[in-house]
């Protein structure tokens, strides 16, 4: 479903392009000569779509750069939480290895721990009295 919208999409927008490339195909001449309007020395001449096709490409690419810029400070905290990660992982590991190595060098022939039976209490009654 999610590939027949995004071809559904991706097929609209490139019969619109079409459409506007065939309807703008005048020529314009775009100058960077702001005091000679009328013979500019640097100038191109091009189809009016071609024009408004590269300025909204430059467009994108200046919003991803200052939304990439803006995100400086969420990139650099996300690279210290991994490292710090990093390490609490590898801190782990050595205890984990370090409580196995104790585990298996304390001695076999401890007795088992006495459990308290169904009727213990804990010293105190009900009241909070020390029995």
């Amino acid at each position: 479903m999610r590939k027949f919208l995004s071809g559904l999409v991706l097929i609209s927008l490139a019969v619109l392009f079409v459409v506007f490339a065939v309807a703008n195909r005048h020529l314009v001449t775009v100058s960077f000569d702001p005091f000679n309007t009328a013979a500019p020395s640097v100038g191109v001449t091009l189809p009016l779509f071609i024009v408004l096709i590269a300025i909204a490409i430059m467009g994108v690419i200046a919003g991803g750069l200052a939304t990439w810029f803006r995100q400086r400070r969420w990139r650099r905290a996300a690279r210290l939480y991994e490292t710090e990660a990093r390490q609490a992982r590898q801190e782990l590991a050595e205890l984990r290895q370090q409580t196995a190595s104790a585990m298996r060098a304390a001695p076999l022939g401890l007795p088992a721990p006495i459990l308290p039976g169904p009727g213990y209490t804990s010293g105190r009654d009900k009241t909070g009295v020390t029995l």
